[in-house]
């Protein structure tokens, strides 16, 4: 019932439940800021400036959706075939970059190339290098993406990105 304080339902003011895994948004600005406070609040303006949009739904040119787009547009316009060879194979490129551009690569990155990410991020005050780096892990792993016959082989080559280096990937695809 509508003003009935029992029936009210308090969420965070950003809208977004915290979720399994948000932590690890958090874990590699730890290297940056030894104190909790600065931490908290340099966390909580990127997060409010740039990441609650890979959150929510939205149409916002940032927004995750927008990023979906733009990552399928930008494979299927740089690497073709490789694109329809993973649609054959039944790898939906955007299923295995989704989830490393809802989460801003957290967890799938060393710490220095996160970092590095995200001041470009920063830099540039825009989500879409996540889209540009999906399709550069992509186009760095062509080779042997393209000798993949299933999802599960494909799946296996993403699996691991911790070793790249993201600065050199993101100027392959931007500077081609």
């Amino acid at each position: 019932m509508l003003g009935v304080d029992e029936f009210a339902v308090v969420y965070p003011p950003n809208g977004v439940i915290p979720f399994h895994g948000f932590a690890m948004f958090v874990a590699p600005l730890c290297f940056v800021y030894d104190q909790p406070p600065d931490l908290y609040y340099v966390f909580r303006e990127f997060y409010m400036r740039h990441l609650f949009r890979l959150h929510t739904i939205s149409s916002h040119p940032q927004g995750i959706l927008s990023l979906c787009i733009l990552f399928e547009s930008l494979l299927q316009t740089i690497q073709p075939q490789l694109f329809f060879h993973l649609k054959q194979i039944n790898a939906q490129p955007l299923k295995i970059a989704f989830k490393w551009m809802m989460r801003a690569f957290s967890g799938y990155l060393a710490s220095d190339q996160l970092l590095l990410l995200w001041d470009r991020i920063l830099a540039y005050d825009s989500t879409e290098l996540l889209a540009v780096l999906a399709v550069a892990v992509f186009c760095f792993r062509r080779t042997n993406l393209m000798e993949a016959s299933t999802l599960a082989s494909a799946e296996a080559i993403l699996a691991d990105i911790t070793t790249i280096q993201i600065i050199p990937l993101l100027q392959i695809v931007i500077f081609p």
